[in-house]
This record gives structure tokens, sequence and C-alpha cells, in this order.
């Protein structure tokens, strides 16, 4: 599998405001007004008590009403830029997530089985949730923060050196030392953060290992064992949330309790010497203390941006990781349709190996089934049999040879209509949640209530889907956990009924199942295989007794086939494994 590239392209990455690029202008422009005019208002309390304190000063008082009145409508005009950044900022952001999360889900339907192989889901889930939430706020807050911040500083100094350059030299020095003081907890928090996002991560590994296997955990009564490798990894998490607040507290409560205040006493020190001694005044120095504030409240503001941009740029790595896949299983340019298939299945010295290993599963497999044929895979175990099946719908490319449909390589149609053909039966069958009938209308999306009772019928499904509580429309719970593991399997049979494709691939489909419940599925396998072409996977060989041709597998290929009886008389793999599951 290609590894994704590491580097965030900035064009890619903000090709996603495209489709909001006047909401992004806009945003950005209510930003920066909020800056602009808090900068203002300072000077407003500065012209009032310049107008107080001017000697001789006379009918002032229509002055500071006005002056007041400009306050109040700054204010407001503040109030208003600001709410349309915080609902409207926000509502991009959540856009641009939800365009992200769309895309991702939909590339997620696009990668072959190969991809989900060695994934984990929960990894693949967080993608599309946390991951993709972190990034939302990238998109909204980043640009926003630095913007804004960046205008309060170079603002706040602009204009306190144009007042007095004596005293901005103080509050500089004053701010420079701020500065670097914040810069020692920058990189420890970027660290923590990062450790702390491994962490988290940890946990829900562990967490959804352990509810996923509850049911192991319980036969074996490990609980406490669960119970104290989710404990450690809490622990963990909790340790490093702990370094990230020790941090925060270290940079937040000094600069806002202590560098802040500092500033102020270095401001009315130096100040109050400069008005002693007539070149300051007392409204200028009022100024330098209100601006202050402006200039400590960014250094929290940027440490905020840490977390942020740390775990938003993690997410969209991950989130680009899994885009820049190529799939290794792709339709190619010009690729047939298959309106509908008769049925005939050729293998050409089909060799296969996974994800480019150096250890073929199957080498050389010649073999040709005829529409209608019903054909048995048999072999020991880990033999590539399942693997054979496979590679008729496409699930993965041979590495070797062709697999062809009616004459047309499968490499030459879309997987779409070529799918379209096949039904497919597992041994661990999946069912969503919802209702019975829901479940078995999968099969053929739009089709009919009737069609999906008659299908029903067809899998010998319906007597029991009556006695359920409300037939059809009883809920059947995550994964049909509410039903047996012959009346799942039947359900499943009833969806491919319902989507009577003319090719079928039953793998392993009742190994799993009792002796009565295999009694019945094996009935509505032989109902639905009647008049197609079927390829049976099948350890439990009693069961493909009856099949027209048995195919057995071993390292060099196929070692025999034919009937039953033939490969019995003939003595050879398929009857010593025969004779060895009988005996």
């Amino acid at each position: 599998m290609p590894k994704a590239k590491k580097s965030i392209k900035p064009g890619r990455f903000l090709s996603y405001y495209g489709p909001y690029r006047g909401l992004f202008i806009a945003d950005l422009f209510s930003a920066v007004m909020v800056s602009v005019l808090g900068l203002v208002l300072p000077l407003c309390v500065r012209h009032i008590t310049s107008s107080i304190l001017r000697p001789g000063a006379e009918d002032i008082l229509p002055g500071i009403l006005r002056t007041g009145a400009l306050m109040l409508g700054l204010i407001a005009a503040m109030t208003g830029f600001r709410l349309f950044n915080d609902y409207k900022g926000h509502d991009m952001g959540a856009k641009i997530e939800r365009d992200l999360r769309a895309e991702l889900f939909a590339y997620y339907q696009e990668l072959p089985f190969g991809f989900y192989d060695g994934r984990n889901t929960g990894e693949l889930m967080s993608r599309l949730s946390s991951d993709l939430y972190n990034l939302s706020e990238v998109y909204h807050h980043v640009p926003e923060a630095m913007l804004t911040n960046g205008i309060q500083v170079i603002g706040t100094l602009a204009i306190l050196a144009a007042v007095d350059f004596r005293l901005a030299l103080v509050v500089f020095a004053a701010l420079l030392v701020m500065l670097l003081y914040a810069g020692l907890f920058f990189g420890k928090l970027q660290k923590s953060y990062r450790v702390n996002r491994e962490r988290m991560a940890d946990i829900n590994h562990i967490a959804q290992e352990s509810l996923s296997g509850i049911r192991v955990t319980k036969s074996f009564a490990n609980e406490a064992e669960e119970t104290g490798k989710f404990a450690a990894g809490n622990e963990r998490y909790y340790r490093s949330q702990s370094g990230i607040y020790r941090s925060e507290a270290l940079l937040y409560s000094v600069v806002e309790s202590f560098f802040t205040p500092l500033m102020v006493v270095a401001i009315a020190t130096a100040g109050g010497i400069w008005i002693t001694g007539g070149s300051l005044d007392i409204a200028n120095l009022l100024l330098f203390i209100m601006y202050a504030a402006y200039l400590a409240a960014p250094i929290p503001g940027l440490a905020s941006l840490i977390p942020f941009y740390q775990q938003g740029f993690a997410g969209y790595s991950r989130f680009r990781e899994i885009m820049d896949t190529a799939p290794a299983v792709a339709d190619a340019a010009g690729a047939a349709e298959l309106a509908h298939a008769a049925g005939h299945v050729e293998f050409d010295n089909v060799s296969f190996r996974y994800g480019g290993g150096l250890e073929y599963v199957l080498r050389g497999v010649s073999l040709e089934v005829k529409p209608g044929e019903t054909v048995a895979i048999a072999g020991v175990s880990g033999i590539g049999k399942t693997t054979l099946c496979a590679l008729i719908p496409r699930f993965y490319d041979v590495s070797g040879g062709a697999v062809r449909v009616d004459g047309a390589d499968v490499r030459d149609l879309t997987q779409a209509s070529l799918r379209r053909q096949i039904g497919v039966v597992r041994q661990e069958t999946f069912l969503f949640s919802g209702t019975v009938l829901e479940n078995i209308l999968y099969g053929r999306p739009g089709a009919s209530r009737e069609e999906a009772v008659e299908a029903a019928k067809k899998a010998n499904a319906h007597a029991f889907i009556l006695e359920l509580p409300a037939g059809y429309d009883t809920d059947i719970g995550q994964r049909g956990v509410k039903l047996s593991g012959g009346q799942q399997q039947r359900l499943s049979i009833a969806r491919v009924f319902l989507k009577d494709p003319p090719i079928l691939l039953f793998d392993e489909a009742t190994s799993a199942l009792d002796y009565e419940s295999e009694r019945a599925v094996m009935e509505s396998l032989k109902a639905l295989a009647r008049g197609r072409t079927a390829f049976i996977v099948a350890h439990r060989l009693s069961t493909v007794r009856r099949a027209d041709r048995i195919v057995v597998l071993d390292g060099a290929g196929i070692a025999e086939q034919g009937s039953h009886g033939e490969l019995m008389a003939a003595g050879g793999v398929y009857a010593r494994l025969y004779s060895a599951q009988a005996g």
C-alpha cells in the first residue's frame, strides 16, 4: 500500500475554503474589525481624559457626550462583528468538516478489501469523527486568531510609539521579557499535547478491543485483566493531562497575574517620573496602562492555538493519508458494463499474493466453470479457497494470469456492474441495525415489500420471521443480535435471493451452525443455487458431496478435481481429507 505524503501542501489545504470563499473573507473582515475597533476605544478614553484635564477647559460636557456616544457605537459595532464571527465563522468550519467527512466516507466505499485487511475499525472511525472536528477548529480559529492577535500587538505598539516613544520602549522591553518567558512553555506544551493525544488513542484502542471481545473476556473470567489494562492506560493519560495543566497554569497564570501587572507597574513608574518632569501628561499615561492588557492578551491566545494546530494538522495528515492512498483495485479507463452475465467463469493460470508479498497464496490455477454448474472448492485451511473465490468479484486483483466472466477479463469490467452479477453468502453473516424487511431489501434497494417476502419464502425464512414480535418489521438489533445464527444466515440468503444474481459464492456458509440450522440453511442454499453458477467453499466436506464438481487445491495449484465418487475412488488428497473428517 502506498504511504501517504507527510508534508502538507498549502494549496490543497486551502482549497477547502473554496466553496465558502465569501464567508471566509467576511469572517476575517469581522475579526479584523473587532480588533481595530477595540484599539480605538482607549483613544476615546484618552480624548475624554485630556478634555477634562486641559487647563481652562470650559463647556466640555457636549464633547464628552459625543465621545461617549461614539464609544457606545463602537461597542455595538464590535458586538455585531463578534456575533457574526462566532456564529458564521464556526458555521463555516462545520461546513468544511461536513465536506471533508463526506469526501472521506465516500472514499472509504471505493477502497478495496486489501485496504481494510490491516486496519482497525476504531481508527478509521476516529478519522471520520474527532480528527475532522479538530480540523474544522483549525479552519475556523487559526487564520482568525493569527490575524487578530497580530493586529492587536502591532497596532498597539504602533499607537504607543506614536503617542510617546520613550514610554513605548518601556512597554516593548516588558513585552519582550513576557514573550521570552512564554516561549519556554510553548515547546513544552507542544510536546505535552502530542503525548496527551497519543495516550488518548491508546485508551480508545484498549476500550474498543476490550468491548469488541467482551464475550471472550467473560468466558475466560478475565474482567480484572481487562480492567487493569484500561486502568494503566487511563493513568498514563491522566499524567499527560496533568502535565498540560501544570504548563498552562505556569504560562497563563503567571502572564496574567504577574507579567501584566508588572508591565503596568513599569508603565506607571516611568510615566510618573516623566509626568513629574512635565514631559508626559496623565491622559497618555492612562492610555498606556489600558493598552497593557491588549499586549498581554495575545500570549494566552497564541498558546491556545497549539492544541488546535497540532490536533488539527495531525487530523489533516491522517485525512490525506487515506485520500492519497491509491486503490489497489480500480476501474480501468473505458471499463465496460456487464449488463447480464450468463455465468461462465474462467481462471487462466491465476497466481496471487497479498500486498505484493513474496509468498504466493495461489499458483498457476486454471479452471473453467460452465453456466449453471456448482463447483466446490476444497483443501486444507489456509490453502487459498476463499481467496480464489474473492478474485471473481475483484475484491482483489490477480498477481498473474486472468479471471474472466463470460469471456471478459474482470479487470476490463466496471466493479459495480460485475458485482451486481454476483451474490455472496459468507460464514460470518453481517446484518445491519434495523428491521428484518430493511435487511432483506438491502439486496436490491427499491424492491417492494412483496418481493422481499417472496425472497424470504425462497430462503426458508418466512416462517420464523412471522413468529417474530413484529414480523418483517421486527428490529433485529445491532448486527442481528436478536436472531440465532441460522436465522441470520437465512436472512442473508433471502437478501441474495432478492438480488437474483447469476453467479453465487458460498464462503463457509454453514460451518458455524448447529446441525438443525445447517440443514435448514443448506436447503436454502440448494434452492438459491438452482440454475446459477455456484462456488462453494467448505471445510465440512460432507456438505459438498452433491456438487457437480469438486476442485481440490494444494500448494502447487489444483491437485485434483472431479465428482465426490471419482475423487474418493482416486484415493488422493480429497479422499484423505474426507476420510479424516468422517473418521
